[in-house]
């Protein structure tokens, strides 16, 4: 016992150092924790406070970079050089205004083409057509000659083709021709109130510019204005930076015409057939102008021959149209300044009376009285504020409607004509609206509507636009007669019709406005503008076709029912003459006058 008791205390201080090692470790290694996370903080904040400096130094260096001019300090053939910042060089107004300088017509309009229809080579083709054939058929008209316009298209390459128009007109005079066919915006029908095809005098010129910019070639004319009078022949070209024509030859050849005009133009085109096309625009022009005979030679040869001619329906020509005065109701304020300014009258009565259509005395005496202004004023001392008082006037004065003998409709038989030369169909009507106003300007609308016949039925209508008898080709989506034709309910005229769209039947639809000035949307004369006015009036005259279309329909459908009633009866007669027989022991004889006498009545009912 007592050795076991030494044995454990000999173990027991044994274990008694190792137990005072392991805490003195313990506490050591709790001790040299401390430190390093003391040493760990003081670092930390020696780094927070080397990276304040470090920033601060930065942002001293950058200041000082954009203080002095930045160098490159990079080493010869040792990566790239950085390039030197340099500031762009301020312009003063003197140097601004040594850069401004005029803006010609031409020049402005040669590099916005689009704006004139020459948006890309098809339309380019066809506008140049159409603005050759519209002058032609206006000189013939004024100088009281039946249109003869011959169109040729010449293909020269794939995309380049040589245009000629050639009428039978008065001629050009000498001195005119450069003018006409070298200017923009020169011509004698902008200033007038009186219908013509053109309004702004920049087709024909623009379609040589056209060919000028396309091909290099110049315009040239050959014109006639008398038996006794020799051909000019004329080469020229447009100067776009000065909008003034240069002449590369002016001489005199030998023309077998007595009088007449022809003017060949080469450009990039395309031609191409379908709705867009230069075959469908003459055969729609031919319609509009059946006083006109037209003979087309097209680029292709076709079935029936090189060229097609559309003979006139008519040598009468269209009535004679007056040049009018502006109407006080579409003149602005600041027109109405101007007028004050360079009118020729000596007091404002006077030039009330002269210078408007429309304006009486009696009228022109109730316009001053309402703006207190004395009728014997000198206009051009009128003050704005007194010009505006006498603006407001003429809105509050009951003033009559203008003159319309300034347009010429195509008329309801003449429309009837083209129609039945254009379309096998079962029902034609036409309508000419009485003339009416808008803005001041009298216009007039016409409508014709062909239906049945071999048209599809299952497709939408066909739609041909005219204004001032030319056809409008593009932008149908625009037009103010897309949308009056769209919202017009021809559910109502017993045909199908989706909402926005065309009506759905074998129906075509020709409508036509005429104007002393058609508010086009853009100068290539496209689409008529969408004035509430236009719209109204063809809304009015598409109702009143609409209604004659409608009756027409009733009666065939109520003539075809009665033929199908009809057709029953005539299979039972027989059998109810069979029927009376037996009920009254009729002799065959007897029987045969009571079948055709059953007959007749129902032959007699149909005629009633």
């Amino acid at each position: 016992m007592a050795q076991a008791k030494r044995k454990k205390q000999a173990s027991r201080k044994k274990k008694a150092p190792v137990r005072a090692k392991a805490q003195r470790g313990t506490s050591a290694r709790g001790t040299s924790k401390k430190k390093a996370s003391a040493k760990k903080k003081a670092g930390g904040a020696r780094k927070k406070t080397a990276r304040t400096k470090a920033a601060r130094s930065s942002t001293k260096s950058r200041a000082k970079k954009r203080a002095s001019p930045r160098v490159s300090t990079a080493r010869p053939g040792k990566g790239r050089a950085a390039r030197p910042k340099t500031r762009r060089p301020a312009s003063n107004a003197a140097e601004m205004a040594e850069k401004q300088r005029d803006i010609s017509v031409s020049e402005f309009f040669a590099k916005n083409r689009h704006l004139l229809g020459f948006d890309n080579p098809s339309k380019a083709l066809l506008t140049t057509v159409k603005e050759g054939v519209d002058n032609a058929l206006d000189a013939c008209e004024e100088a009281g000659v039946a249109p003869d316009i011959q169109i040729e298209i010449h293909q020269k390459t794939d995309s380049r083709f040589r245009v000629v128009i050639e009428d039978n007109g008065p001629g050009i005079v000498r001195e005119q021709v450069p003018k006409i066919f070298g200017r923009l915006l020169y011509g004698s029908k902008f200033h007038r109130l009186r219908q013509s095809r053109g309004q702004q005098g920049i087709g024909i010129s623009a379609a040589g510019m056209y060919g000028l910019l396309t091909t290099g070639k110049p315009i040239r004319i050959v014109t006639r204005t008398g038996k006794r009078r020799q051909a000019h022949e004329f080469e020229l070209v447009i100067d776009t930076q000065k909008n003034r024509p240069q002449v590369k030859r002016d001489g005199i050849i030998k023309w077998p015409k007595h009088h007449g005009t022809r003017v060949e133009i080469e450009l990039e085109g395309n031609y191409r057939g379908g709705q867009h096309s230069v075959d469908n625009y003459i055969r729609q022009i031919s319609l509009a102008n059946p006083h006109a005979q037209i003979t087309y030679v097209p680029p292709v040869a076709e079935e029936h021959g090189d060229k097609h001619i559309f003979p006139r329906v008519t040598r009468k020509l269209p009535p004679h149209t007056d040049e009018i005065q502006p109407h006080p109701y579409g003149t602005e304020l600041g027109v109405l300044m101007q007028m004050f300014r360079d009118t020729k009258s000596r007091n404002l009565s006077a030039c009330l009376r002269s210078d408007f259509s429309r304006v009486s005395p009696r009228v022109a005496g109730e316009i001053c009285e309402r703006a207190k202004i004395s009728p014997k004023r000198r206009p051009s001392d009128i003050r704005r504020e007194e010009a505006d008082a006498i603006y407001k006037a003429i809105k509050q004065t009951k003033i009559m409607s203008p003159p319309t003998d300034c347009i010429a409709p195509i008329g309801e038989n003449l429309i009837l004509a083209a129609l039945k030369a254009e379309v096998e169909a079962d029902f034609y009507c036409a309508v000419t609206r009485r003339p009416t106003v808008y803005r001041g300007n009298p216009f007039l609308v016409e409508v014709g509507l062909a239906y049945g016949g071999e048209m599809p039925r299952d497709d939408s209508a066909t739609l041909y636009r005219y204004a001032n008898r030319v056809p409008l080709q593009y932008q149908q989506g625009a037009c103010a007669i897309t949308r009056a034709v769209g919202a017009t309910n021809w559910k109502s005229y017993m045909l199908q019709h989706p909402k926005g769209a065309l009506p759905i039947g074998p129906l075509l639809i020709m409508i036509h406005i005429a104007s002393v000035w058609v508010p086009f949307t853009s100068e290539s004369k496209d689409a008529v503008a969408q004035y509430p006015e236009i719209i109204k009036e063809f809304r009015f005259a598409l109702q009143e076709c609409g209604r004659k279309m409608t009756s027409y329909l009733r009666k065939q459908k109520r003539v075809a029912e009665e033929a199908k009633k009809a057709a029953y009866i005539e299979k039972y007669i027989p059998q109810v003459a069979i029927g009376l027989q037996e009920i009254l022991s009729l002799g065959d004889r007897e029987t045969s006058k009571l079948t055709h006498k059953l007959t007749d009545v129902l032959e007699r009912s149909r005629k009633l």
